[in-house]
């Protein structure tokens, strides 16, 4: 497994020169668009690491699957997609189109801007602080002695340049798909998007999310683990969630810091990071590379 993850590093990191780094939010700007790591973590808690691996980077959207699951544990399945649909969208991740034309006017699932954003409404607390908190927990219950942390830039410059999502917050109010202070929904989207990670760490929290076992020990239930699978394989990768269900075949999120968290169930969690993105919000590299390690291992679950 390392000397296949060497290979595809070394020969996906020139595709990287056909991508570009977020710049939407600056911060994100500033990255190295040439970085390019995988981690391959297995159940039997085996790790296998390749390339800029130790870089640490923002979570970005692929800590909704994680928001999720603590809304869903704060509140039950039937509350949350009450307020939010199961559906995927052709749309871009930050469109607000669906919000008005979607007939139930509620977001079309969790895992675009609108859904994650009335997800983090759902979470239990009495301010932002205390429900990153409990987020930033749970992670660590799902990636015990890894390094998570907190990007400080990330969030202020988020927060600042966030008219989009700003934008879709108060029509989210004004649907009633959200209820309560915007700003302060807001602001913990912004830090749930600047919880930051590497590589290793993203693997471990992707592995926890593969494993079936009924084990009233895991931080998240298992019926919950296979909504937030079937919502990776259905939504997860933007628009492009289609086409990497055909060509890579197994559940996976995407952040536009570069991350991607895939998961093979009962087998391997997976982590990605090439900040250089396509025109979809993906890793154009790190999308290459777990297409070709699925054609290599057999992945596919369908």
């Amino acid at each position: 497994m390392k000397d296949l993850l060497n290979i595809l590093v070394e020969k996906y990191r020139p595709l990287t020169l056909n991508g570009r780094v977020a710049n939407y939010i600056p911060e994100l700007s500033k990255m190295n668009p040439a970085s390019l790591a995988i981690v391959v973590s297995d159940v039997a808690s085996n790790t296998f690491s390749a390339g800029d691996y130790s870089m640490r980077f923002t979570l970005q959207s692929a800590s909704k699957p994680f928001a999720l699951a603590l809304a869903l544990m704060d509140n039950g399945a039937d509350v949350v997609f009450d307020r939010i649909g199961m559906e995927p969208t052709g749309d871009s991740f930050n469109s607000l189109m669906k919000l008005e034309t979607f007939t139930s006017l509620k977001p079309v699932n969790p895992l675009v801007n609108a859904g994650a954003i009335a997800t983090t409404s759902l979470i239990n607390g009495g301010s932002p602080e205390e429900k990153l908190d409990r987020l930033v927990a749970l992670i660590r219950q799902l990636a015990p002695g890894c390094n998570i942390g907190f990007n400080r830039d990330v969030y202020l410059s988020e927060k600042q340049t966030g008219d989009r999502n700003r934008a879709i917050a108060y029509f989210l109010r004004d649907i009633k798909a959200i209820s309560g202070a915007v700003e302060e929904n807001l602001d913990l989207y912004f830090r749930q998007c600047s919880i930051e990670v590497d590589c290793i760490t993203l693997a471990t929290m992707a592995k926890t999310i593969a494993m079936d076992c009924d084990d009233a020990n895991h931080p998240i239930p298992r019926q919950y683990r296979r909504i937030i699978r079937t919502f990776m394989f259905t939504c997860g990768m933007y628009n492009a969630s289609g086409e990497f269900a055909i060509n890579v075949g197994f559940p996976a999120k995407s952040g536009v810091s570069g991350a991607i968290l895939g998961v093979v169930p009962k087998r391997y969690g997976l982590g990605v990071f090439g900040p250089a993105l396509d025109h979809k919000g993906n890793s154009v590299a790190g999308v290459a590379m777990l297409a070709e390690l699925s054609r290599e291992l057999d992945l596919y679950l369908l």
